[in-house]
């Protein structure tokens, strides 16, 4: 048995050592392609600088071939006119050397007068004998000295240090993180950068298991980069960032964890009307939705209490909110949400369809009336949109209305400050403030959603916008300006 366990130690070590020396072969062949491709594309690059150089040599020959033209052309040109000049100088003084010879006083005078007149007016006497032009071209010589020292420190490319991602720069709003970070040293051969992000829902360093893939976002030029258009829908995002030069990328920066936290709920189908269609975050009106079954429940109910069972009470937000009640009846057209708003500050916000005739959009406490509506009782708050004839807007809460003189937008922000006791809704394009609910919420609340005729899209994982908390800072700190409708509890 000894025997044998060493014979089968030494075959399996024999195949050890096989597979070595083929991966060993395998490794040395692509040693071998690997430098011919090295330096293939050494030959490209030194052949693309000696391409340079030679068009550079051309174009500079080319100036100073235009240059000796210009020159001997405006040499020519000087010599040309000097000669000419000459030529009628001599013609006039061999005609005044013939006038000395006249011995008739009158006709000596009126030669004499002809001489001057001539002379006068002689080009020899105008030109400048100065060449207009020097025959120096020593300002079309060149210096390599520089170039000569840059060539020769040319090296092979080195593989970039990894970015160090500066996290106070960082900033996580408005549904966007924008990431800085910076090279330990400066490197002016950095060609671009790459960003990879996750999320994740825990704090700190990233694990190995149960984590999403890295997303990657390449060739980022500068040394800060914004993502956009993000859904918060966990508590962290882990990001690294990646330098990377013409030929090699570096190592990956140190990970950093940012918090992403927001508040994320679906709609609650156990909650909802039977005339509604719910999926996840969208509603519809459904006209045709269980008619039978409403008057059969609606009759059972009557002596029903609206009191929760107590096998339903949990501890869980999620959980609470689902299976805690029946679904809405009569014209209590709502679904809820299935989590809970207990502290923070929070938002969300609502698309109508177009041809939507009525909604609301609100908070509940927990456990509202199977026949309840929102803004009708002293535990709902909502806005409420009737398009059915003519177009009304109103803030409502405890069976009172408030109209709001103001256009409808097509997309509402719904902006819960539990602990404050601050409910308010804004137009989400424009972060206008439509209306503010101030109270002492006593109780955890629901997002509430009512819908007749038309659909309701829901998007949550949002960040509270900059312009919301800016805005909230200035209302917070002027006073009397809380509505009629506010309730203090």
């Amino acid at each position: 048995e000894t025997l044998q366990r060493i014979v089968s130690t030494l075959v399996s070590k024999n195949d050890e050592i096989h597979n070595f020396i083929d991966m060993l072969n395998h490794t040395i062949s692509n040693v071998q392609v690997n430098s011919s491709n090295a330096i293939s594309e050494l030959d490209e690059e030194f052949d693309g600088l000696y391409s340079v150089l030679h068009e550079m040599k051309g174009s500079m020959a080319n100036t100073i071939q235009q240059e000796e033209a210009r020159k001997i052309q405006a040499l020519q040109d000087q010599l040309s006119q000097c000669s000419h000049a000459l030529e009628s100088s001599e013609e006039l003084l061999e005609l005044a050397v013939q006038s000395l010879d006249i011995k008739n006083p009158a006709k000596l005078l009126e030669a004499s007068r002809q001489i001057k007149d001539s002379v006068t007016v002689a080009s020899a006497f105008r030109l400048s004998l100065k060449p207009k032009v020097s025959d120096s071209m020593t300002h079309l010589m060149v210096d390599f000295a520089l170039e000569k020292r840059m060539l020769q420190a040319v090296k092979f490319l080195p593989v970039p240090k990894a970015p160090e991602i500066d996290v106070a720069a960082c900033l996580v709003a408005d549904n966007c993180i924008t990431v800085s970070w910076r090279m330990p040293e400066e490197d002016c051969r950095i060609d671009h950068f790459v960003l990879e992000y996750r999320k994740t829902n825990f704090d700190g360093l990233p694990r190995l298991k149960g984590e999403q893939h890295w997303e990657l976002i390449d060739y980022i030029k500068a040394t800060q980069y914004t993502l956009s258009g993000l859904k918060f829908d966990t508590k962290y995002m882990n990001l690294r960032v990646q330098a990377c030069n013409k030929a090699v990328a570096g190592e990956y920066s140190d990970p950093v964890t940012l918090e992403t936290k927001a508040f994320v709920f679906s709609l609650d189908s156990t909650s909802s009307h039977l005339n509604l269609k719910v999926e996840d975050t969208y509603v519809e009106w459904d006209p045709t939705g269980g008619k039978g079954q409403e008057k059969i429940k609606g009759k059972e109910n009557k002596n029903r209490s609206n009191a929760a069972s107590p096998k339903r009470a949990t501890n869980s937000p999620r959980a609470s909110a689902r299976g805690s009640r029946d679904r809405f009846a009569g014209e209590s057209y709502t679904v809820l949400g299935d989590t809970a708003v207990e502290s923070g500050q929070h938002y969300w916000e609502v698309r109508a369809q177009k041809d939507c005739k009525s909604y609301s959009v609100g908070v509940t406490y927990r456990n509202p009336g199977k026949f309840d509506q929102l803004g009708k009782t002293n535990s709902s708050w909502c806005i409420h949109i009737n398009n059915w004839l003519q177009t009304t807007f109103s803030a409502k809460h405890n069976n009172k209305a408030k109209t709001l003189d103001i256009p409808v937008p097509d997309r509402i922000g719904v902006y819960c400050d539990f602990d404050g006791g601050q409910l308010s809704f804004y137009n989400a394009n424009s972060k206008a403030l439509l209306h503010t609910f101030r109270t002492k919420f006593t109780q955890p609340l629901l997002p509430g959603f009512m819908i007749w005729c038309g659909g309701l899209t829901v998007s949550t994982g949002l960040q509270v916008p900059s312009a919301v908390k800016t805005l909230q800072k200035s209302e917070n700190g002027l006073s009397g300006s809380t509505s009629s409708l506010n309730n203090v509890a």
